[in-house]
């Protein structure tokens, strides 16, 4: 299937052949940063400009270098040093950029809907960063890309996703790409966090991690995110770990070739242990090298490039588990 989409606003909206274009795509441009000149020209002459309007390290960074292996030219923008300061608008903000001639926004803010604002009143490519707790549909690219690399499969995968729930972008985005590609979702955490709505969207819900890890393929873990929450949703994070934190003894109540993964930044000692964070279950580091693959495939796509035909279907890594 081929890519018309002008925009990546999030992935509810996409079909299952789609999210495959994508993974098929970010699996041929995953050999390019293996080479010694890490660099193709599919973007050359075009301008990508990173709106960040809420704080980010690694999604910036990740698509900064995407963009530049694709040999576009770059430009970061951050609130802090704009004229969002003072009062500017977000839409007037963007429009002096597609003045500028940009090709593609690549934003992040912390308003639900923000990307698909502007998407309705700009002509240039708008890729979406992060909006709110509602999508992060380059994360959950990134990650079933590494579920598929190191099991060989999605469909009839079993996955739980641990922790913040409720306020997390990440698993919104997560649940609907492994929905929409056949693997099986339990989500977990406590019962503020993870509320009966969302068994609306196809998972299982549950709020015992023994129950919830004892089954799972891949163990996907999620911070509390503080600065979404209006208030405390549990007594504390001490609290948190003795019930929810995942160590090397939780990680042996699962099956011996569970993963482990996590979106990033880990809290260690909170939802997860160095040892296992560190171990050699877990993928976190490959899910960052696989960001990097994910996000030129989606620049090359809204831009119009072609996708490689369809892949073989995938085997695990020969070191996995």
């Amino acid at each position: 299937m081929s890519w018309s989409r002008k925009d990546l606003l999030d992935i509810q909206s996409l079909e299952p052949e789609e999210l495959t274009t994508v993974l098929d795509t970010a699996q041929a441009f995953k050999a390019v940063g293996q080479r010694a000149i890490k660099k193709v020209p599919a973007l050359r002459g075009k301008t990508v400009i990173n709106l960040f309007i809420e704080p980010s390290t690694r999604t910036r960074i990740s698509f900064e270098l995407a963009a530049q292996r694709l040999s576009a030219d770059v430009i970061n923008f951050t609130a802090e040093a704009s004229s969002l300061k003072k009062g500017e608008t977000l839409k007037d903000t963007a429009r002096n950029l597609e003045a500028l001639n940009a090709d593609f926004i690549i934003i992040r803010h912390s308003a639900a809907g923000a990307p698909h604002f502007l998407a309705r009143v700009l002509e240039v490519h708008v890729v979406n960063a992060g909006d709110g707790a509602h999508e992060h549909p380059t994360q959950a690219l990134l990650d079933v890309f590494t579920m598929r690399e190191k099991k060989g499969r999605l469909a009839g995968l079993k996955v739980t996703i641990l922790g913040d729930i409720l306020y997390s972008r990440v698993a919104r985005s997560n649940v609907w790409a492994l929905r929409k590609l056949g693997a099986e979702v339990t989500l977990c955490g406590p019962p503020t966090l993870v509320p009966p709505a969302f068994a609306r969207m196809g998972c299982r819900l549950t709020h015992n991690l023994t129950e919830a890890i004892a089954d799972a393929d891949i163990i996907n873990l999620l911070r509390i995110q503080h600065e979404r929450q209006r208030k405390s949703m549990f007594p504390g994070l001490a609290e948190y770990t003795r019930l929810f934190g995942i160590d090397r003894a939780r990680l042996a109540l699962a099956k011996p070739d569970a993963l482990v993964m996590h979106p990033g930044p880990i809290n260690r000692g909170v939802e997860i242990d160095s040892d296992v964070a560190d171990g050699d279950r877990s993928v976190i580091l490959e899910q960052v090298t696989n960001g990097l693959a994910v996000r030129m495939a989606v620049l090359f796509l809204i831009n119009g490039g072609k996708a490689p035909p369809p892949a073989p279907p995938a085997t695990p890594a020969p070191d996995a588990p």
